[in-house]
């Protein structure tokens, strides 16, 4: 098997990890651990499945920062979840180390996990898991009361999170009375009521309809800009993968095939396997206008339209392309940075795949 440097990330700005992950395995079986050890680390999901084990995680290693939103992502069986409840210690990891916060949650015992997970960690899965007999407002301050938290403080921790998420006057409804967009808020609204620093979401939009998903996304993405957490989110969504992350991680039979940014992955994938899943992803949804525009030229004169240097191509290329001057691309202070032409635009929406090499054609 290859091995995948991209998958050993270091840090930009020198800050301890929230998440580190060293060498991570997990192997479903009897007898893993000793045929994993007989393995010497380097293991063939195809001869421990005939030896009947399940490689669910295959040497993973990665670390994640404070405020960082890493997004893990794969088809059915890639390893996504398995590897999400690795680090959360929902699931023993079969080697490896896991640290959260400095510490090896592998080497906790039962108290010191409840005690970690009760004060550091929030998690949203699919199924929302709401006590259907209790009211929108219970539901959120019920791991509260759990923690010892009073009745009166609980409910206004949960009120606060209830504005938090849009569902004042619905507080004290059940969750028979609320759509699965609302049920989801309510999930959200429960887990961030602990204030936890790390946030484990797992495919937490996958059952709700394409509408509402875009808006639970919205909200999300609202969320995040206000609380700053840091968070695995697992997805098998790769426009939702885009729309979320800072950095995505590719699995496949348990591999972290290519950890990095959206734009690289897509634009300079690591690996065959990424190639093909990214293949068809369209460019002007991945790049940012700082990523194609032109330097400043003096004597060139703007048009009155302000871009940002952030923001994603897509979102800003029918007002650039009604543009008869060039564009100026300013960045947080407003200062202008580069210039968009409208050439280069069209370039990138129409004649982005169309450079690729005869091999990579159909």
């Amino acid at each position: 098997m290859s091995s995948h440097p991209s998958t050993a990330v270091s840090t930009a700005n020198g800050s301890a990890p929230v998440v580190r992950c060293e060498g991570v395995y997990k192997i479903f079986g009897d007898s893993a651990e000793s045929m994993l050890r007989e393995s010497g680390g380097t293991v063939d999901s195809q001869k421990f499945m005939e030896a009947g084990l399940i490689v669910g995680v295959n040497n993973v290693s990665f670390d994640i920062h404070q405020g960082e939103l890493l997004v893990i992502m794969g088809l059915s069986g890639s390893g996504k979840s398995t590897l999400l409840r690795c680090i959360s210690r929902l699931t023993d990891a079969t080697a490896g180390q896991i640290f959260i916060e400095g510490q090896d949650i592998l080497q906790m015992n039962s108290k010191q996990l409840i005690e970690l997970r009760r004060n550091k960690m929030g998690m949203v899965f699919q199924n929302f898991g709401l006590l259907p007999h209790k009211t929108v407002l219970e539901n959120i301050a019920f791991p509260l009361q759990v923690k010892g938290q009073n009745t009166r403080d609980s409910v206004a921790r949960a009120m606060e999170m209830v504005q938090l998420v849009g569902l004042q006057g619905r507080e004290n409804y059940f969750p028979r009375e609320l759509s699965g967009g609302q049920q989801q808020r309510v999930g959200i609204a429960r887990s961030l009521a602990v204030e936890p620093d790390i946030w484990f979401l797992d495919e937490p939009f996958s059952a709700l309809d394409p509408l509402i998903r875009k808006e639970m996304q919205d909200e999300f993405l609202r969320l995040q800009d206000v609380l700053g957490k840091t968070i695995l989110f697992v997805t098998h969504d790769f426009d939702e993968a885009l729309r979320l992350a800072d950095r995505i991680a590719i699995m496949k039979d348990g591999v972290v095939e290519q950890l990095d940014t959206p734009a690289n992955i897509v634009l300079n994938p690591a690996t065959e396997y990424v190639r093909k899943f990214t293949e068809d992803v369209p460019r002007e949804k991945v790049l940012t206008v700082a990523s194609i525009m032109d330097a400043v030229n003096p004597a060139e004169s703007h048009g009155s339209l302000r871009v940002s240097r952030d923001a994603v191509i897509e979102s800003v290329a029918e007002e650039i392309l009604g543009q008869e001057d060039p564009v100026a691309v300013v960045d947080g202070e407003g200062a202008v940075v580069g210039t968009l032409h409208g050439a280069h635009v069209l370039k990138v929406l129409f004649g982005g795949r169309s450079s690729a090499s005869p091999s990579e054609s159909r």
